[in-house]
């Protein structure tokens, strides 16, 4: 067992779904979205520019705010789902929209990275500074669990949080991009890269920018397209120097809250050397590791007719023990 892991709680695959590939397309694929009434709302930010959220539709108790993965959106389905356990429970959930993934372009030419936490810490202090006295719970998956977790290593105590999970996040960006690169995983490489690369040419339609939208075609991996395209859009000196700055392997070791970090050995989003050591984590921060699980898959249940969405149980049940 990988140095740092706990296998008391984590998840165990059923006989029918243990391949990697199955865990994290099934659902995608097969899981039904629960029927959710939601408030929007557009967080006007600092900068000029604005990210649009999503509210349960609960007035008081509780808080907890959602952070979704690479191009991501409240569809995805791990959002609308983790979004229906927190309104179940009688709590107030938020899901913030990165730059961009609401389906409108944002304002400013710059976007959302691994590391963006400008945004996060602006949410989260206008949640306290709303809700002073609501206990405030932060859930992030993949990219955004990534770019939580950097925000509270770099927070430390200064973080108005009170519990937090983090999901199948990618630790070291620059492992998670030679795994994609490799073998089935290219798949999902060619359909996030070309996602990506939709939306910034939808963006900048029309308009001049020093971006190399003219090569853009050529860009078939994340490592091509960071360094054209996010690195310099969001003041990286390269590739390189964007994965070090904004992986959050670095920062685990100033989180002061609560925190759960949940991952499969099995990720085809990344390689098993990404994940800390123990010795890298402070006591309050536990890692759970199971086998099999894929990357936000974590499907189990004894029938393919009658799945078990085991992710959600887990959440909740951790963030209970903190949020009352």
């Amino acid at each position: 067992m990988h140095s740092g892991t706990s296998s008391d709680k984590s998840f165990i695959a059923t006989w029918w779904l243990r391949n990697p590939h199955f865990q994290t397309l099934w659902p995608y694929l097969f899981r039904r979205r629960p029927v959710l009434s939601l408030k929007p709302e557009r967080l006007e930010l600092p900068d000029g520019d604005f990210v649009d959220l999503c509210w349960t539709t609960h007035t008081s108790g509780p808080i907890v705010a959602v952070f979704h993965g690479l191009e991501g959106s409240i569809d995805s389905p791990y959002a609308s789902a983790i979004m229906a356990a927190i309104h179940q429970l009688g709590w107030r959930g938020v899901f913030m929209h990165f730059r961009g993934c609401s389906g409108l372009p944002n304002r400013l030419e710059r976007g959302y990275h691994s590391g963006d936490t400008g945004d996060i810490a602006f949410l989260l202090a206008t949640l306290k500074n709303r809700y002073p006295f609501s206990p405030l719970g932060i859930v992030g998956y993949s990219l955004g669990g990534n770019a939580m977790l950097k925000y509270l290593g770099t927070m430390g105590t200064d973080a108005p949080v009170t519990a937090a999970v983090a999901v199948s996040v990618p630790y070291l960006l620059h492992l998670s991009a030679d795994r994609l690169s490799r073998g089935f995983s290219r798949l999902y490489q060619t359909h996030l890269v070309n996602s990506l690369k939709d939306k910034i040419r939808r963006k900048f339609a029309g308009k001049s920018t020093r971006l190399p939208i003219q090569t853009i075609d050529t860009l078939k991996t994340f490592y091509q397209f960071d360094d054209a395209i996010t690195a310099p859009m969001h003041g990286f000196a390269g590739v390189d120097d964007y994965y070090q700055q904004s992986s959050s392997r670095q920062y685990l070791p100033g989180i002061r809250v609560p925190a759960l970090l949940i991952h499969a050995l099995d990720d085809p989003f990344m390689r098993p050397d990404t994940l800390p050591d123990r010795n890298e984590l402070p006591d309050n921060v536990r890692l759970e590791v199971s086998s099999h699980g894929g990357h936000v898959g974590f499907v189990t249940g004894r029938f393919p007719w009658k799945p078990v969405y085991w992710l959600e149980q887990r959440i909740i049940n951790y963030l209970e023990h903190y949020l009352k």
